[in-house]
Parts: structure tokens; sequence; C-alpha cells
């Protein structure tokens, strides 16, 4: 009997990729002035891993791409709803990023440089 490990390979893969996305996108979007130029990135490497996989022959090597290639894309969308919710105040701005500053700005605006995932006044269970 053979082992097909492929299945347990893609998992691991899309559980790592979606990892190390989630934070790239939050740290990539926090620092990064203009978001352009990070999505057209992970929007190319998305594709151009998509048309690896189909191209490849080994089967393990094609799903370790199409997975990337999917993760990549999708990271370069959640950039752009990361930025949206930094402007409603769901995710902490960044003072010194000049686009993140605009939002702090903005008449009636909801964006925050409080991160509540860090929040200190949390409360306790007693």
């Amino acid at each position: 009997m053979d082992l097909n490990l492929v299945g347990p390979l893609a998992a691991i893969a899309a559980f790592l990729g979606i990892a190390l996305g989630h934070i790239t996108v939050r740290w990539l979007e926090f620092r990064i002035a203009h978001l352009w130029v990070p999505v057209l990135f992970f929007l190319a490497l998305g594709i151009g891993a998509e048309v690896l996989s189909v191209s490849m022959r080994n089967v393990y090597a094609k799903v370790g791409c199409g997975v990337s290639g999917v993760l990549f894309v999708w990271d370069a969308v959640e950039l752009i709803r990361q930025q949206r919710r930094v402007r409603r105040g769901h995710a902490p701005a960044n003072p010194e990023n000049p686009r993140h500053r605009r939002f702090l700005e903005e008449p009636g605006s909801r964006a925050t440089t409080r991160d509540y995932l860090r929040d200190e006044t949390r409360l306790e269970l007693k």
C-alpha cells in the first residue's frame, strides 16, 4: 500500500501560508506608504506560481505552487481589506505612515492608534 501524502502536505502548506500571509499583510500595511507596490508584487507572484504549477510534472511541487499561488493572490486582496480595517478603526493606524496619518486627520474618522489586541486595560476574568 502506497501512502499518498499530497493531502496532508497541502494542508500544512495552506496552514503555514495563511499564518505567514496574515503576519506579512499586517506588517506591510502598517509600514508601507504606497500599497500598490506590494499588491502588484503579490499578484505577480501568485499568478507566476499558478502558471508554474500548471507546467510542473511533480505532483508535490504542483500542489505547493498551486496553494502558494492562491495564497499570494489572497494576500494582495487582504492588503486592501486591511487598509479598510485601519480606516474603520478595527486595526491600529501608524501615525508615522503618511497614508495612515491622512486616515487619522479625516473629519469624523474612526481610525485609531490603539491596538486592541495588545490593550492592557482588557477586563480580567475573576
